[in-house]
């Protein structure tokens, strides 16, 4: 029974040692001559005014997530979308009530002013 899983053994020693393989040969291969020139952040031929360090205002992060919320609660239209014919009037329905929660908390975000940018 557990030569069965050789192959299985086989296939994750080489998945692990690839990488550590190719970084390394990758490191001994490359031309290595670092200056100030190289390590500065490249920004159109301007020198960069300031760290990238800055602090973000948290509006930002609350227009990401409500982004993401809002575009993955999207993708499950698409298996509606798919068997529409075989759902019926149940499946616009169920459609319909998704839609509708999602419109609700769209106004609720709205209303508390969390796509205000400004």
């Amino acid at each position: 029974m557990p030569e069965g899983y050789l192959p299985i053994f086989i296939f994750m020693v080489i998945a692990m040692a690839f990488p550590a393989v190719t970084i390394t040969a990758a490191k001994l291969i490359r031309p290595s001559a670092p200056s100030q020139t190289k390590l500065e952040a490249y920004e159109c031929g301007i020198q960069a005014a300031d760290t990238a360090r800055g602090r973000y205002t948290v509006r930002f992060y609350i227009i990401a997530i409500l982004f993401v919320i809002f575009d993955v609660e999207t993708v499950f239209l698409f298996p509606w979308a798919v068997r529409y014919k075989q759902l019926g009037w149940f499946g616009v329905t169920e459609v319909g009530v998704f839609l509708a929660i999602l419109v609700v908390g769209y106004l609720w975000a709205y209303k508390k002013g969390a796509l205000e940018w400004v």
